[in-house]
């Protein structure tokens, strides 16, 4: 019984050590062993149906570009418009979002994906897309069409992407700076509009 106690609180000090490790900043990256249990919870948190649900949408081309274009308007901030999760948001969560392209993602059935983005994942950034009745609910083709789309950013194109930045969200500097370039095309002033006086946040 002493044996089975001390490796019991062995193993806890070992879990609490994993979790705990450079204080509680985001900026850490989440140990191996939080992975495989992060991994495992999300396993057994999805309902056994949802892993062998079939896409119900087709794929095609007019299908990736709408998908195309709404991963770029509502996740791109998180995941960057190439899945990576490069970005200035996505570099401050914890755990990082994944990266969308690789073969950890790539390998979960459409279901799993589907469920993920309807229903999110606890204790991430990653937030619950469905659910009726919610100011964010959505159409449930929509995520079909966003499945699609995932399986095809390891193959995404530069020319995709850069049709995609122009959906990103715009601050007010970035709108200004667009608003320029603008005017010097078309030959007018370079000039900034004016600033609003009702502050942004």
């Amino acid at each position: 019984m002493l044996l089975v106690l001390v490796v019991a609180l062995g193993l806890i000090a070992a879990a609490a050590v994993s979790v705990l490790h450079d204080g509680l900043s985001s900026r850490a990256q989440p140990s191996a062993l939080e992975t495989a249990i992060a991994r495992s919870a999300r396993k057994m948190a999805a309902p056994s149906g949802a892993h062998n649900t079939s896409n119900p949408v087709p794929d095609s081309p007019d299908v990736q570009r709408e998908a195309r274009l709404h991963f770029a308007d509502h996740c791109a901030i998180c995941h960057g418009n190439d899945g990576s999760g490069n970005t200035m948001l996505g570099g401050g969560l914890y755990p990082k979002p994944p990266d969308l392209r690789a073969e950890e993602t790539q390998k979960l059935s459409d279901g799993d994906i589907f469920w993920i983005i309807e229903n999110g994942v606890r204790l991430t950034g990653m937030p619950a897309f469905g659910g009726a009745g919610t100011e964010h609910d959505h159409d449930v083709e929509d995520t079909w069409k966003l499945v699609r789309f995932i399986r095809h950013l390891p193959s995404l194109t530069a020319e995709e992407k850069l049709e995609m930045e122009k959906y990103n969200p715009k601050g007010p500097e970035d709108r200004n700076e667009e608003q320029e370039e603008n005017n010097f095309l078309n030959g007018g002033s370079t000039k900034p509009p004016a600033k609003s006086d009702h502050p942004h946040h």
